[in-house]
């Protein structure tokens, strides 16, 4: 299941009447006037519910005689929270989505390889932060000029960017030596 389906599914179980309706079809297939019977709903209300959980797949409706009978979807509802968290953290999309996140930042802010201005916004920062702080090696000490110089061939604020690897923990600040964590 993609993440906007599970987030649609779960939106849509938020919901009182339809946890109902879904508790109700779990005994048996019903037909909107008997959901709104049991349940005390109108069938105009019982109807709108089962439209939002057949859009996101957990009922089906079939024509039987004079009645759309309504079934629920148990492949869909029969997985735990964990296994649906579990197929929603392992989809390569967010992955996707989240380098080309990356690339569009550090392409807005560094032109021919300078940063031309540091982002107010604390995620965009961290990429630019992180792009800078790969000319350092991890482990390595450098001392205070050393980082202000290699600092400084992305951006002349030197000064607030050592200052934000600092608190980004990118960088150990022990007097005037760094280290790159």
């Amino acid at each position: 299941m993609k993440d906007i389906d599970a987030v649609k599914l779960f939106k849509c179980l938020g919901d009182l009447s339809r946890l109902n309706i879904v508790s109700s079809l779990l005994k048996e297939d019903m037909y909107v006037e008997l959901l709104a019977q049991r349940l005390g709903l109108t069938s105009a209300t019982v109807s709108f519910h089962l439209k939002k959980l057949e859009e996101v797949g957990a009922v089906s409706s079939r024509r039987d005689q004079y009645y759309v009978m309504y079934t629920l979807n148990r492949a869909v509802l029969s997985k735990n929270i964990i296994e649906l968290i579990g197929e929603v953290a392992d989809d390569s999309d967010a992955q996707k989505r989240e380098a080309a996140y990356r690339e569009k930042v550090l392409s807005t802010f560094f032109v021919y390889g300078k940063l031309v201005s540091i982002p107010a916004q604390r995620k965009k920062k961290r990429i630019c932060l992180e792009r800078i702080a790969q000319d350092f090696t991890v482990g390595k000490t450098y001392d205070e000029a050393d980082v202000n110089e290699i600092i400084l061939k992305y951006h002349e604020d030197y000064c607030t960017i050592r200052r934000d690897m600092i608190s980004e923990k990118l960088f150990i600040r022990e007097g005037s030596k760094y280290t790159r964590i």
